[in-house]
This record gives C-alpha cells, structure tokens and sequence, in this order.
C-alpha cells in the first residue's frame, strides 16, 4: 500500500516505519504524504489511542530529500503541499510520540518536535543543519526548536550549526527520556501504550490544552482548560471512570 513507509498496529498503538534506509529516511514529498496518510487512518480509528512514528536504529530522517530540493522550483514549493502535510500532523488530536535514533537532522528534527512526546536512543543526534544549503528551518524548525531550548541554543544550532546529543536534548528538554539503542521502540511502544489505555476524549482535550498553552496568555490558557474541564466532566467517560473507581474496577471508556 506504502512506497516509503511500513505501518502496523501493536495494541492500541499506531506505528509508523519511515522506511527509506538507503537516503536515511530522508523526507521527500512521497514519504511526507503517506506519513500524512497513514497518521490520519489512525487519528480516524477507534481502536487506536496513540500512535508512534520512527525510523531504523541508524535514522529518524535525516532532513528534506536534497535531490528533490535542488529540483524543486520556487513555485512547486510556494503551493504549500509539504507545509500540509506538516499541518496534518500538527493536528491530529491524538498522542503522537516519536521514537527517535541515530539522525534526527533537518526536517527530521522537526517532525520529531511536530510529535507530543519525543524518545530518544543514547545515539540519536538532533540538527537543523539547513543554513549550510543556504536556506533555513521550513518546517517548523525556528520556532519549535526555540520554544524548547530557548532562543540562545536555538541560534546556535541553526546558525552555527551544533548538533545536540541525546543527553544534551535531554538536558534542554527537547526529549522526555533517553534509552539504551536496542530499547529505544519498546520504550516508545510501551509509553504509548500506557496513554492508549486512558480515557480517550480526556487525552484529546489535555493535550488540547497543553499545546494551546505556549500560545496564550495565563488567563486565556485557564480559561481554556476550564472549558476542556467542563466538556471532560459531563462526558459519559467521567460517569464511567468515577464508577469504576469506586467499584474498584478498571473502566470501560467510550470515548465521549
């Protein structure tokens, strides 16, 4: 079904391969838009909670396919096909974590930060190396990257060109956690399986809110989570989840 991409389903967990190993899974225009396709078939079923997108061991992405840029004209890229398909991403209202190892450069990086939760391998390097083909971060990259790290890093790798560790991501708090190479997907896999198991309409409306919060004001982003609260409360999810503690039960969500 898939050119550039190996999808399966483990549990209630999604999971996507970026599945280019000879170019590092570099992110060309196919592999942009069956990651997009296969994402929004996972956002759409029921059975799925949470999904994980990764690469091989070596390579998350190690950037943009640069054959493909060197060949796009000004106008391919200015009607926004590669921006919506970030979008896709973006906004999708179920977990989505990366499992990163090895190459995280580019555009790489940014899918990886376009992800809610990042785990990384101890040999995973993160780059927005791009200045170096006289261009810029396109995907995301000034203003994600700066968010996370703070501005002074932020000029550091993309100016300069400094490459961050693992640890170093960790450090900043680019990355939730870092693990030995070879449990690197469990880890992911297992963390997402723990979040498909929650209540879904109250994971989608947390992390609603926790996106939301980098954008607002205090005031606007309580008043948000106040809404979220009220929608989460009079929900047949809260019914069940109130019961089932009290019976001393698991519960049995059903997703409003």
């Amino acid at each position: 079904m898939y050119e550039n991409i190996l999808v399966e389903t483990v549990g209630r967990v999604g999971l996507v391969r970026l599945n280019r190993p000879k170019q590092l899974n570099a992110l060309n225009s196919t592999t942009l838009r069956e990651l997009a396709t296969a994402i929004t078939a996972f956002e759409q079923a029921e059975e799925i909670g949470a999904m994980v997108i990764t690469g091989n061991e070596r390579a998350f992405a190690a950037g943009a396919d640069i054959v493909e840029f060197q060949q796009t004209t000004l106008p391919e890229l200015m009607r926004g096909l590669r921006a919506d398909q970030y979008e896709v991403l973006r906004k999708v209202r179920k977990p989505l974590i990366a499992a990163v190892s090895g190459y995280a450069y580019g555009g790489g990086c940014e899918l990886a930060m376009l992800c809610d939760l990042i785990v990384a391998s101890d040999t995973a390097r993160f780059a927005q190396p791009e200045i170096n083909l006289g261009i810029i971060p396109g995907g995301g990259g000034t203003q994600r990257l700066t968010r996370q790290v703070g501005k002074y890093l932020a000029m550091e790798v993309i100016l300069a060109g400094r490459v961050l560790s693992a640890w170093e991501a960790l450090r900043h708090g680019l990355v939730n956690k870092v693990v030995p190479v070879e449990l690197y997907l469990e880890e992911a896999l297992e963390l997402a399986q723990r979040i498909a198991e929650r209540a879904p309409l109250a994971t989608r409306l947390a992390k609603d809110a926790i996106n939301r919060a980098q954008d607002l004001s205090l005031e606007q982003g309580l008043g948000l989570e106040r809404s979220n609260f009220l929608i989460a409360f009079g929900s047949e999810d809260k019914q069940e989840g109130t019961t089932a503690f009290v019976e001393k039960r698991k519960p049995v969500w059903k997703g409003r």
